[in-house]
């Protein structure tokens, strides 16, 4: 698959961890790699720009070579601030969110959500499965900046109710690919 020239992507990487006991989900190791390198590999041919969301271990994640984006609000707001850093930081049209923590994403994930944007000619495509919307997943016309700077500075946090406010379609994948790892038990064969 070819690189989707005017597409960038976020690798959302800047939570707490809370219920994965603290640790840097981006960072736990998942078969032998920390869970972000599964999620480069995913991408790496899908986008022509990653970066990286994270508010700990900055370095680590920047010997990754990408660019390593702390949330530029206070209190850990939530992964639409890594949202808002990035739609800051990025040049494309387009930017793919998805979170660190789903190591299987679809090697057509950005072409499809692209796709269904386009011709729907919407500035949101969510991924969904047959069971579940995948909020955390999804792609936004980066001209939606300011209409998410807004929401966020009301004290709005929740991706869906601001995904809600934005004309939008979603688009069907199989559900193994966003099986993600929330907690340790998670990572167990």
């Amino acid at each position: 698959m070819s690189v989707v020239e005017h597409v960038a992507a976020v690798i959302l990487a800047g939570g707490q961890g809370r219920r994965m006991g603290g640790a840097d989900k981006g960072l736990v190791d998942y078969r032998g790699r920390p869970l972000i390198e599964w999620v480069f590999d995913a991408l790496v041919p899908q986008v022509a720009d990653i970066v990286i969301s994270a508010n700990r271990n900055l370095e680590r994640y920047a010997a990754y070579g990408r660019r390593v984006l702390p949330d530029t609000l206070p209190d850990f707001p939530g992964p639409l601030a890594g949202v808002l850093a990035a739609l800051d930081a990025v040049t494309a049209d387009w930017l793919l969110v998805v979170p660190c923590d789903t190591p299987h994403l679809p090697a057509d994930l950005a072409l499809r959500l692209l796709g269904a944007a386009q011709i729907e000619n919407v500035p949101l495509a969510v991924a969904e499965d047959d069971a579940q919307v995948h909020h955390s997943c999804f792609i936004v016309r980066t001209d939606q900046r300011d209409g998410l700077a807004a929401y966020l500075a009301r004290g709005e946090r929740a991706v869906r109710h601001w995904q809600a406010g934005l004309s939008s379609t979603r688009v069907r994948f199989d559900a193994a690919a966003f099986a993600n790892f929330n907690r340790p038990d998670d990572l167990r064969p």
